[in-house]
């Protein structure tokens, strides 16, 4: 049997709904072995972030290098990187370990307003880390950080991602999580040639800290196991959408995703067919069984997730 592995080398979140965290919770949650890089220590929780500590450079290329020696990732993401000498360390060791699938995660405002990356570290992302990117997935208040444009609409959005795609990544992902007054949250997806849009309808809640991190973390899980780039994305969308619609409820703010979420729904997708297929065999299929009654009860309320959630994609001229 096969292993997959993935890195993520990011920053811990005491609260657990975001960093590295929720990167190894969204990992097992796809089948694939998770492993990690600590930047910096953060204490947080859902009300905010009450500090940020960054590591050692010694101790982050000391890690680096245990995961490079020994347990190579069929794929990484990067997260928090807080600080210009961090972000080259990872770009370095990148390139001396030949590390491919790199999804970047430019984690740089933290929900409740804190700063989690530091200004000078910007061109330092933009310089050493994007040019080794396959994906990097911006919201739109990071996108327009990155890009130096102000996102408005549809075409200023695509001309940030391609501004993005010329230092150097091979796709560029711009969330459409913070649009204002739309139905359907919509991410856009441009490969230096063609842009591609994946939407799904908007779930209006407080409880979405982490998104970010997991969306990405996903994206990776899925880049790890072998599939394409769309095919991961269409994954990580799924993933987080589930998340969202299944909130927690824990904490006094903004309260994590659920993490565990989407594989309920899967595993009552599957009970669900289990039951039909039992109820075909019943009697005629004119009685259900025991079985299938139950099946179906625990399905229901994942139907808005698996079937009316689904997410839609087309390409954009």
């Amino acid at each position: 049997m096969s292993v997959y592995k993935a890195l993520t080398i990011a920053g811990s979140d005491s609260g657990g709904g975001a960093g590295i965290q929720a990167d190894l919770k969204t990992f097992q949650e796809l089948g694939v072995y998770g492993m990690s890089v600590i930047t910096a220590v953060t204490a947080q929780n859902t009300l905010g972030v009450q500090g940020v500590y960054p590591m050692s450079a010694e101790a982050i290329e000391q890690q680096l290098a245990s995961i490079g020696e020994d347990l190579p990732p069929n794929a990484l993401k990067t997260g928090m990187l807080f600080s210009g000498d961090i972000i080259r360390i990872v770009a370095a060791a990148i390139q001396t370990y030949k590390w491919e699938r790199v999804v970047v995660d430019p984690v740089m405002i933290a929900k409740g307003g804190a700063s989690l990356l530091q200004q000078e570290a910007v061109e330092a992302m933009i310089h050493s880390l994007l040019p080794l990117a396959d994906v990097v997935t911006p919201n739109i208040p990071e996108a327009e950080a990155l890009s130096g444009l102000q996102i408005t609409d549809s075409e200023s959005r695509q001309q940030a991602a391609k501004q993005i795609h010329l230092y150097g990544c091979k796709n560029v992902m711009i969330k459409g999580g913070h649009e204002v007054n739309t139905e359907h949250a919509t991410d856009l997806l441009y490969d230096g040639k063609t842009f591609t849009e994946f939407s799904s309808r908007r779930l209006v809640t407080k409880h979405t800290h982490g998104t970010g991190c997991t969306f990405a973390a996903a994206v990776t899980s899925g880049l790890a196991q072998g599939l394409t780039t769309n095919e991961a994305i269409q994954l990580a969308k799924r993933f987080i959408q589930a998340a969202i619609a299944d909130p927690l409820h824990i904490g006094s703010g903004h309260g994590p995703t659920n993490h565990w979420a989407y594989q309920r729904g899967v595993r009552a997708s599957i009970t669900r067919t289990v039951a039909n297929e039992l109820d075909r065999t019943s009697a005629g299929g004119q009685l259900k069984s025991d079985k299938a009654v139950g099946a179906e009860a625990n399905a229901a309320s994942f139907d808005d997730i698996f079937v009316n959630e689904d997410v839609f994609i087309r390409g954009v001229r």
